[in-house]
């Protein structure tokens, strides 16, 4: 039985403690916070709850089988899972708008034909065949076997398909996503749809590779899902699977420092001055976090490896409770797109020009009693920002006027609103200016890889969105599963079969 010290109470770490407590190992977590969770978080006020991080999972299946591998009591036993019908409902600049079925590729195609015009749904069809192929190439590499020492080849070849080009009577193939919607996809809407996704990701249409095909196809594929009572009754029940396996956690302890014995890390500093022995250290943090706390100039990462990303964007969350109840046929997930698209991508990831644009927001009206006294409604307004600058009111009116487009009567109805930034992020998590990590991505030359799990310091792992398979709740339970793999059977572990 070996000792395990857990940095962090992320979804991720906790996933992975889980894990290795079921495997026989003795399993202390280290929060500097006084709860569990890291960026799943819940706000309640008035009898209003909200999430202040994820409000809704896809991938279901990965959090399934944490809980079948860690016990006999299945996940669905310890939270309520809802598929989310229409998946989601978007309001276009132009005044169209379509809700999209969940995980129907035949309702989906035709909605939007409905919608947009004969063809529009063809081309969204035919996109998403060639995402499953991105998807079909990368999924194991990417999600269920540790990062490949040789990652340069995940990091050259472009797993997106090519397309034939009837004028140039050969195949060509997109670079980007914005590539694919000007090739594939040619209606504005279609790339907007296209876009919101990479957005939801903190990432550049522009400039993110055309791998990225994989997000909106996770979600067709696998649905999307709402937990009830909220995204933290997921974390709730991980941190209850985890103290049924014996995991110990330790609120309020902040680490100050790894340990290190003989080249291998041999357990943490604490800031109220003790010392905690072990024999492997599970970091989930963020890699600017993780090099405060090696010793000297101890580096875990030799310049051959994948460079951690450091600067993502944030999230910018505005809570608001309504008076009087949720429509009955109110979409649960409602995205209002922006009308000056490369006034928005420039403002979030380069150098603004011009006044600042009304940005797209994602819409959350769960269906849920939980959420709101009865007779009103709780709403979660979403938008991707720099992470880092603080937020000024003229930022909220923009956001609540984008709102306003989905829910013309918001201002009349609104009781009291709470604002949610970059700095409160930075707070639950750590992370340095409340950045937000993307999924590990093909391609684009690595730069959307995150670092392997294993480090260059034996004893030394990392875990959770900031380390390989990246961000997003379904990355961060693959990421336990990971780390718990490579402890328990060592340097040769290739992953689930």
């Amino acid at each position: 039985m070996a000792r395990i010290a857990v940095i962090g109470a992320g979804t991720g770490a906790m996933a992975a403690a889980a894990r290795l407590a079921v495997a026989g190992h003795r399993v202390v977590v280290y929060e500097r916070t006084q709860t569990y969770g890291g960026a799943v978080r819940r706000l309640s006020r008035d009898g209003f709850s909200f999430d202040t991080g994820p409000g809704l999972l896809p991938l279901p299946a990965v959090y399934r089988d944490l809980f079948v591998k860690t016990g006999r009591e299945p996940l669905e036993d310890c939270v309520e899972l809802v598929q989310v019908d229409p998946a989601s409902r978007h309001l276009f600049a132009d005044g169209t708008e379509v809700s999209l079925p969940n995980a129907s590729r035949a309702g989906v195609v035709s909605a939007l034909d409905a919608a947009l015009g004969a063809g529009a749904g063809g081309r969204w069809g035919d996109f998403l065949v060639r995402a499953r192929e991105a998807w079909d190439r990368t999924r194991r590499p990417l999600l269920e076997e540790p990062l490949w020492p040789d990652w340069t080849a995940l990091a050259e070849r472009e797993p997106y398909p090519a397309v034939p080009h009837k004028k140039l009577l050969r195949t060509r193939r997109a670079g980007t996503l914005a590539e694919i919607s000007a090739w594939e996809l040619r209606d504005a809407r279609l790339a907007a749809l296209l876009d919101s996704h990479a957005l939801a990701h903190g990432l550049d249409p522009r400039t993110a590779p055309a791998s990225a095909a994989v997000l909106p196809y996770m979600e067709h594929a696998f649905g999307t899902w709402y937990v009830r009572g909220g995204i933290r009754e997921l974390a709730r029940a991980v941190y209850e699977r985890c103290l049924a396996r014996k995991v110990e956690f330790v609120f309020g302890a902040e680490v100050t420092g790894i340990v290190e014995k003989d080249g291998r890390a041999a357990g943490l500093e604490l800031a109220e001055g003790s010392v905690v022995e072990s024999d492997h250290v599970v970091a989930g943090v963020a890699p600017a976090v993780l090099d405060r706390l090696l010793p000297g100039t101890t580096a875990v990462r030799g310049a051959d490896e994948v460079a951690p990303q450091r600067r993502m964007p944030s999230r910018l969350t505005v809570l608001l409770a309504l008076r009087g109840g949720r429509p009955e046929d109110a979409a649960h997930r409602t995205v209002v797109h922006t009308h000056d698209r490369e006034g928005e991508l420039d403002r979030i990831f380069g150098d603004p020009v011009g006044p600042a644009a009304t940005p797209t927001v994602t819409m959350l009206r769960p269906d849920d009693p939980a959420s709101a006294p009865h007779g009103h409604e709780a709403v979660t307004l979403t938008v991707t920002v720099p992470s880092g600058p603080a937020v000024s009111q003229p930022d909220v009116d923009r956001i609540l006027e984008a709102a306003g487009r989905a829910l013309p009567d918001l201002r009349d109805r609104l009781l009291w609103r709470e604002v949610r930034t970059a700095a409160d992020i930075a707070e639950d998590t750590g992370v340095p200016g409340g950045a937000v990590p993307a999924p590990a991505l093909a391609a684009a030359g690595g730069r959307l890889l995150q670092p392997s799990n294993t480090t260059r310091m034996p004893g030394l792992l990392t875990v959770g969105g900031w380390s390989h398979p990246g961000g997003g709740l379904p990355h961060a339970g693959m990421s336990g599963a990971l780390v718990a793999g490579l402890i328990v059977e060592g340097p040769g572990f290739r992953g689930s079969q």
